[in-house]
């Protein structure tokens, strides 16, 4: 009888596994998710054969992907779970895991396999990377919980998003690789303290925005408030200027954008922070008049 029991239980298991299997999938939303992906493995590839700054242009095309997949998938009204876990899953692999490998090998050609750095400073570049990749994994499980599918909810991200995060990253090597050795021809002093400024802040700016992905502070959805929709005709000429400054000078230009936007959401805290605090501080209007000379607050109101 506990025989049959136990079969029962079994086969009833089984049923409820079936029905969870995945039957239909969105081709073309999924296909350009696993573009990001490869894009990502890819850009490993390229930084693991010390082509840097070729891997961050894929970091960047990744991202590209990363901002269609959501937009086909809502546009033809097929949003998923399985979308959603397979785009964190592509997300880790191209924001989390390239930009790290990609700075680690990036200082490792640059000091010779850690050999000329102490080993205080070696450790902290390992951890560095270590503590990026396990913040870009906390904030892509922490927006899978959160997400919601309504296109009203995406105007804004709690956190750093992960394709900002890494696009700081690789816009600053590709700033490395390609823009700094035409420095070099010119001045060759300035380029060593460009140089020198980039590489050995590498690890700290890894480090801060990671932080900044796993924080509370608000970032605007650039695409959503910004592009989206009827605007003025005087927002599409600075749209049209902004993109001729990225053509003129990609290299610098992108990492302004990228710090900039990576540094805006914090300074708008703090300033929201310190803004509250004064006014909690200040007295309000009547507390002058209440504290004046007069001895009788009494007094005071009457005069």
């Amino acid at each position: 009888m506990p025989r049959i029991t136990t079969q029962a239980a079994k086969d009833r298991l089984l049923r409820r596994v079936r029905k969870q299997r995945l039957k239909y999938v969105t081709v073309l939303p999924s296909l350009i998710t696993i573009l990001n992906g490869v894009c990502g493995f890819a850009a490993i590839v390229l930084a693991g054969k010390n082509a840097f700054a070729m891997a961050g242009y894929l970091i960047l095309l990744a991202m590209i992907a990363d901002m269609l997949d959501g937009r086909v998938a809502r546009m033809s009204q097929s949003t998923s779970s399985f979308g959603g876990q397979l785009d964190s899953l592509c997300d880790i692999i191209s924001f989390g895991v390239a930009p790290a490998f990609l700075m680690l090998k990036t200082l490792e050609y640059k000091f010779g396999d850690f050999s000329e750095i102490e080993n205080f400073l070696h450790r902290f570049i390992w951890l560095a990377a270590a503590a990026y990749i396990s913040c870009a994994a906390i904030r892509l499980a922490r927006f899978n919980v959160e997400n919601e599918e309504d296109e009203s909810a995406h105007m804004s991200f709690v956190g750093l998003p992960t394709p900002a995060a890494a696009g700081v990253i690789a816009s600053i090597i590709i700033f490395h690789q390609e823009t700094l050795p035409e420095l070099a021809a010119k001045n060759s002093h300035i380029y060593l303290i460009c140089e020198n400024v980039v590489i050995y802040t590498l690890p700290f700016i890894l480090l801060s925005i990671a932080i900044l992905m796993v924080s509370r502070i608000r970032y605007p959805h650039i695409l959503n408030q910004y592009i989206k929709g009827k605007r003025p005709f005087a927002h599409l000429i600075r749209v049209l200027l902004f993109l001729g400054l990225i053509i003129w000078s990609r290299q610098t230009v992108l990492v302004f954008i990228f710090c900039g936007f990576a540094a805006s959401g914090f300074v708008k805290w703090l300033y929201y922070r310190v803004t509250r605090r004064k006014k909690f501080l200040e007295p309000s209007a009547q507390e002058p008049l209440l504290n004046s000379d007069y001895g009788n607050p009494q007094d005071a109101l009457r005069h």
